[in-house]
C-alpha cells in the first residue's frame, strides 16, 4: 500500500510541476489581464504550498523505517524514538504524525529517576521525563515487555521503584 501510494504522489507530482510551469510561463509573459494576473499569483503560491506537502508525503512514503531503541551504557540510557513506518489513516494525531520529529535524548541518572510505570485504560506506559519533555518509552512493546524493561532499568541503574500510577 505504501508504494502503490508513493508512486500515484509521484505521478501526481508530475503533474504538478506541468500546471506549475504553465502558471510560471503565463505570468512572466503578461499575456493575462490585471485580475487575472493577480488571480494567478495566488494560485500560484497556493499549488506552491500544496506541492511541497505531496513532495513531503512521497518522500516519507518511501523513507524506511527506523525502529525505536533504547542503548543501556553505564550511566545511562541513550534513547532514540525512531522513526515509525507511514501510515495513511486519518485520526485525530494526523497533523503531527505528518510533521514527526525523531527523538533522540541522553538519560543519565538523574533524568532516570523519574521513570515511571503508569496504568492508564489503554494498558501500561513507561514514561520518563526529560527537561519539558515527558517521553513514552516502548509505544510498540506489549505490556508485559515494558513491565521487563521498567523492572531491568530500575534494576540496573539502582533506581527507587515507586508505586505504580
Amino acid at each position: 500500500m505504501r508504494s502503490f501510494v508513493g508512486l500515484f504522489l509521484l505521478a501526481w507530482l508530475g503533474l504538478w510541476l506541468a500546471a506549475f510551469n504553465s502558471a510560471v510561463s503565463k505570468l512572466s509573459s503578461g499575456w493575462t489581464y490585471a485580475q487575472a494576473h493577480a488571480f494567478l499569483a495566488f494560485w500560484l503560491v497556493a499549488w506552491t504550498l500544496g506541492g511541497a506537502m505531496v513532495a513531503n508525503l512521497a518522500y516519507r512514503s518511501f523513507r524506511r523505517s527506523v525502529p525505536e531503541s533504547p542503548r543501556l551504557m553505564p550511566d545511562g540510557v541513550i534513547y532514540d524514538a525512531g522513526i515509525p513506518l507511514q501510515t495513511y489513516s486519518w485520526n485525530k494525531d494526523v497533523w503531527k504524525s505528518m510533521f514527526a520529529k525523531r527523538t533522540r535524548v541522553e538519560l543519565d541518572r538523574r533524568k532516570l529517576q523519574s521513570l515511571r510505570l503508569r496504568e492508564t485504560n489503554d494498558g501500561n506506559r513507561l514514561t520518563v521525563d526529560a527537561d519539558a519533555l515527558r517521553l513514552d518509552i516502548a509505544q510498540s512493546a506489549t505490556e508485559i515487555e515494558r513491565d521487563w524493561l521498567y523492572q531491568l532499568l530500575t534494576k540496573r541503574y539502582s533506581l527507587p521503584l515507586p508505586q505504580r500510577q
